[in-house]
C-alpha cells in the first residue's frame, strides 16, 4: 500500500491504513492526528501494537529528541478538598483515609534538593484546592523564592483554578510552568467532576499561556470513558497545544466513587501512548500516576520506547511510586540519556 503524500491526497483516508498516514503526517511532517484518526489508532488490534510502539518512538526522537525529562512531585497542601473528582482521595466530600496537612517552606526546599539530587530538572509544588486563597499564594510565593535561592531547578505548580490575578503572580514569582489537567474528554467531564466545569479550567490555561508560563496539562485514562472519548480528549489537548501532558492511568482509591473500577489493561494503556503521541508529536509526555499498577516493569520500558518523553521520579500525591534508582537503572538500561537543566527540547 502506498504511503500518502501531500502532492497526491487520497480520496478515502479509511481506505489507508492509519499508520500509514501517521508515518507521512505525523512523522515526515510533525503534524498531529486529528480526532477520527486518533481513534482509529486506538481500535488497533493486540498483533500490531508493536508496530505502532515502534512508529510513536520514531516520531517521538525525530520531533523531541532522545533526552528524557525527570520531574519530582510535593504536595503543599494534602486533603480536605472541597471538590468532587470521583478519582480522588483528596477530596473532602469521600470516605477516604487522606488527611489535611501541610508542608512549610524549609520543607518544601530540602524536598527539592532531594528531587535534584535525582537528576530531575522539574519540581512540582501542588495543593489539593480548587483555587488558591491568599495563604496559600503567598506561601508558594515564598517557597518558589525559596527554592531558586538554594536548588537548581526549575519551580512548576499547580492550585488549581486561577483569576487573572493569580497567574499573573504566579508568573512573577518564577513559576515557569503551570499544571491544571483537564481530567478527561469534554463530553465525559460531568460523569468525573461535578463541581466545577471543564470549561473553567481551560479558561485557567489560556490565562496561564498567554501569561507566558508553559502549559502543563493531561488527566487520568481509565476512568470509563469510550475510545471515541480518548480521541476526544487527545483532540482537546491537542488544542491546547501544551508543553506537556502527563498521562496518568486510573489507579482506584478506597472511598472514592471509583473504588471499584477495573484497573486498565496494559495493552490499552500502551496503545493510548501511541496514540496520543500522535496526535502530539512534538508535545513532552510524561509518565505518571497509575504506571506501576497498569504497566508494571515491562510495560513501563514499552512505554519509554513507544512515544513516552518523561517520568515523574519518587511518590506521586497520595499513591506510592518507584524508588528513583529504579527508573534511573531503567532508563540506564535502555540507554535513554536524561535531560540536562538547560537543555531545549
Amino acid at each position: 500500500m502506498s504511503t500518502p503524500t501531500t502532492e497526491q491526497p487520497l480520496a478515502h483516508s479509511s481506505e489507508v491504513d492509519i499508520l500509514d498516514i501517521a508515518r507521512e503526517k505525523v512523522l515526515g511532517r510533525g503534524v498531529g492526528l486529528d480526532k477520527e484518526e486518533t481513534l482509529r489508532v486506538l481500535q488497533l488490534p493486540d498483533d500490531r501494537l508493536e508496530e505502532l510502539l515502534g512508529l510513536a518512538h520514531e516520531v517521538r526522537l525525530k520531533w523531541c529528541g532522545e533526552e528524557v525529562e525527570m520531574e519530582g512531585i510535593i504536595s503543599l497542601k494534602t486533603g480536605g478538598c472541597p471538590e468532587d473528582c470521583h478519582f480522588c482521595s483528596q477530596s473532602g466530600l469521600f470516605e477516604s483515609p487522606v488527611r489535611s496537612a501541610w508542608l512549610d517552606i524549609p520543607a518544601l526546599v530540602e524536598a527539592a534538593k532531594q528531587t535534584a539530587k535525582s537528576g530531575a530538572t522539574e519540581f512540582c509544588i501542588v495543593a489539593a484546592v480548587k483555587g488558591p486563597d491568599e495563604r496559600l499564594l503567598s506561601q508558594l510565593e515564598q517557597a518558589v523564592a525559596a527554592i531558586k535561592a538554594e536548588v537548581d531547578i526549575e519551580v512548576a505548580a499547580s492550585i488549581g483554578i486561577l483569576t487573572q490575578e493569580q497567574v499573573d503572580r504566579l508568573a512573577a514569582a518564577g513559576v515557569h510552568r503551570y499544571n491544571h489537567n483537564l481530567e478527561t474528554a469534554r463530553s465525559y467531564f460531568p460523569n468525573v467532576v461535578t463541581t466545577h466545569t471543564w470549561e473553567s479550567r481551560r479558561e485557567t490555561l489560556r490565562m496561564v499561556k498567554e501569561a507566558g508560563m508553559e502549559v502543563c496539562s493531561g488527566g487520568i485514562l481509565g476512568m470509563g470513558e469510550t475510545l471515541e472519548q480518548r480521541a476526544e480528549f487527545a483532540s482537546d489537548l491537542a488544542a491546547l497545544d501544551p508543553t506537556e501532558v502527563p498521562m496518568n492511568f486510573l489507579d482506584p482509591r478506597p472511598g472514592t466513587p471509583f473504588a471499584d473500577y477495573p484497573v486498565m489493561e496494559s495493552s490499552d494503556a500502551l496503545r493510548a501512548i501511541g496514540a496520543f503521541r500522535l496526535a502530539l508529536p512534538k508535545t513532552m509526555l510524561r509518565f505518571a500516576g497509575g504506571r506501576e499498577l497498569t504497566l508494571g516493569d515491562l510495560g513501563a520500558e514499552k512505554g519509554l520506547l513507544g512515544g513516552i518523553n518523561a517520568i515523574i521520579v519518587g511518590n506521586y500525591l497520595t499513591t506510592l511510586g518507584r524508588p528513583q534508582e529504579q527508573d534511573l537503572d531503567m532508563m540506564g538500561k535502555l540507554r535513554l540519556p536524561i535531560k540536562a537543566l538547560n537543555a531545549t527540547v
